[in-house]
């Protein structure tokens, strides 16, 4: 029995979407002595893969939390497939990602908290899903990020001020979800931005003096500036008169 052990392998059968029950998708996640995964047939290292691009092949179902087994990851991209359902806890534990894409799938749920263990990613994109709740207050973590996706989901709440720490920021898109509340004045702090769209939402009150950190005296330093089709209040900053857009004020006092 002791010479067979080293062969045994732990078998996990992740079901990966299913027409009907005679054409099942399944994908076969093999943990063989926590040295390999084989995801959708492939078999991957657990010491040698540090890059995952199975972007727009059609992928189906949802994300194994066995992935999470991939701990040496840098690059990890899974947009534009056909994914459903909450994203795993376990991402989190791919600490050395440094870009992680899930944009344009159908996934669910919140974006859990474990992504603000994320501290290397430079790139994050999980825009053009099916997100619900907060914004997680845990992604203020995310110091490195250069880029950051949310928007098209159906994200509510408010804008965590904790966004204020990205400071190396130089692309945020937020809009097309349903956040609510004020902008938070730390969004000031990001004066690396060249594009900001927090178009279409429910955003309400005054815009934060801060967000005029981001003009000259005459003009706008960065590229793109969006924040229309919310419920801001006048007064605005005379800063951002020209920028404000169509906005929903029947509630403003």
């Amino acid at each position: 029995m002791k010479k067979l052990y080293p062969l045994l392998s732990i078998l996990f059968l992740i079901y990966w979407g299913c027409e009907d029950e005679t054409d099942d998708k399944t994908a076969e996640v093999v943990v063989d002595n926590l040295t390999e995964v084989i995801l959708w047939g492939v078999v991957y290292s657990i010491e040698n893969t540090h890059s995952l691009n199975l972007s727009s092949t059609q992928l189906t179902g949802k994300i194994p939390s066995e992935i999470g087994n991939l701990s040496n990851l840098t690059y990890l991209s899974l947009g534009f497939n056909q994914l459903t359902g909450k994203i795993p806890s376990e991402i989190g534990n791919l600490s050395n990602l440094t870009y992680l894409s899930l944009s344009s799938n159908q996934l669910t749920g919140n974006i859990p908290s474990e992504m603000g263990n994320l501290t290397n990613l430079t790139y994050l994109g999980l825009s053009n899903n099916l997100f619900k709740g907060k914004i997680p207050s845990e992604i203020g973590n995310l110091t490195n990020l250069t880029y950051l996706s949310l928007s098209r989901n159906d994200l509510t709440n408010s804008i965590p001020p904790e966004i204020g720490n990205l400071t190396n920021l130089t692309k945020l898109y937020l809009y097309n979800n349903r956040l609510s509340s004020s902008i938070p004045s730390e969004l000031g702090n990001l004066t690396n931005l060249t594009y900001l769209y927090l178009r279409e939402n429910q955003l309400t009150s005054e815009i934060p003096v801060s967000i005029c950190n981001f003009f000259t005296s005459d003009s706008l330093l960065i590229h793109t500036l969006e924040i229309n089709n919310n419920q801001l209040c006048p007064p605005y900053p005379s800063c951002i008169e020209d920028y404000v857009g169509e906005q929903d004020t029947s509630d403003c006092e």
